[in-house]
């Protein structure tokens, strides 16, 4: 499946001409030639034996009252409650990662909240326009469940979700920011790419979200390769207090270090923000790469060691776990 996850992604490597074409802050647009793209579907290596990750059930003992918690849904899906709103982050609740129903990754493990579990949204993240990051009918459903939902995309997708019927949609660009309730919510740059057809490479943004209360600090940094624009981040905005970080779908090396940190890289994202917690993400759902399922989560702990780092430094939560923000 991870090979015709990267065919659905990066079939067609050109870019026509268009109003504008998004790069990262290096000037970077990730582009992968067609050569590389075939190197790596057919380089003969087998895909990861699926196995499923270990969940917990503590999510159902939420009553709807709690505040500062976060939930792992699954892939890059956290409910956030900072004591003032609910957020959620890159939902996907469908069976695959595909722009097609019957064909792609199929989820190695449901989410474990139902969409009909959560409680009331009051805006939902989405850190680019990937599949398994931006997933249409999570978001429209989402949308029906609570028509008052505000949705934050990155410039070049509002009119995807528009065209879908949904509303209260806003797209920005990197350092743009947006009240919600009484936090703040900044779109901060990450090194990736975006993707959704044959000919739009790129022309939406991608990013990562920093969620800012007089409480709390909060920073989701969505798919990304390691660069120095979590320096960056915290230059201008800070330490965050929590922070949500992709340890997963990482090798080969050679076709996703650009991409997709692995999970020493992401303890330097941790180290780079000043970040006194870090959870991990976007592994143990579906098999996108090639390493196996259950090593990320491994990989990390043995960092923090080799590092002297506690391992509440960087925790891998169980999808379904509740994780206090306390302060």
């Amino acid at each position: 499946m991870k090979k015709f996850y990267a065919i659905a992604c990066l079939i067609f490597i050109a870019n026509p001409l268009s109003a504008e074409t998004f790069s990262n802050t290096n000037d970077d647009q990730n582009g992968k030639s067609f050569g590389q793209l075939m190197s790596w579907v057919f380089d003969g290596e087998k895909s990861p034996d699926k196995i499923e990750i270990e969940t917990s059930d503590q999510w159902q003992a939420l009553s709807g009252e709690e505040e500062f918690y976060a939930v792992w849904i699954g892939h890059a899906t956290y409910l956030i409650n900072n004591g003032d709103i609910n957020i959620l982050t890159d939902p996907i609740f469908s069976k695959r990662a595909s722009p097609i129903g019957f064909a792609g990754p199929k989820r190695m493990i449901p989410p474990v909240m139902k969409l009909n579990d959560l409680p009331e949204i009051d805006v939902v993240v989405v850190s680019h326009n990937h599949y398994d990051h931006l997933d249409m009918y999570s978001l429209k459903r989402l949308h029906k469940l609570n028509p008052e939902t505000i949705f934050l995309v990155p410039m070049g997708d509002k009119k995807r979700l528009i065209k879908a019927g949904l509303t209260h949609v806003h797209e920005m660009r990197w350092w743009e920011s947006m009240e919600v309730g009484r936090s703040t919510i900044h779109f901060t740059p990450v090194q990736h790419w975006s993707k959704r057809g044959l000919f739009d490479r790129n022309k939406s943004l991608w990013g990562g979200w920093f969620i800012e209360s007089s409480n709390l600090k909060l920073y989701h940094a969505g798919d990304t390769g390691y660069s120095n624009d979590f320096n960056t981040t915290y230059q201008r905005l800070g330490a965050p207090d929590y922070s949500f970080i992709p340890i997963g779908a990482y090798d080969p090396r050679w076709f996703m270090k650009d991409s997709h940190v692995n999970p020493e890289e992401a303890v330097q994202i941790a180290l780079d923000l000043k970040t006194p917690h870090s959870f991990g993400m976007h592994w143990g759902t579906f098999t996108l790469t090639d390493e196996p399922v259950a090593e990320p989560p491994q990989r990390l702990a043995a960092e923090l060691k080799a590092k002297g780092l506690s391992p509440d430094f960087f925790r891998s939560p169980k999808p379904g776990e509740v994780l206090s923000l306390s302060k």
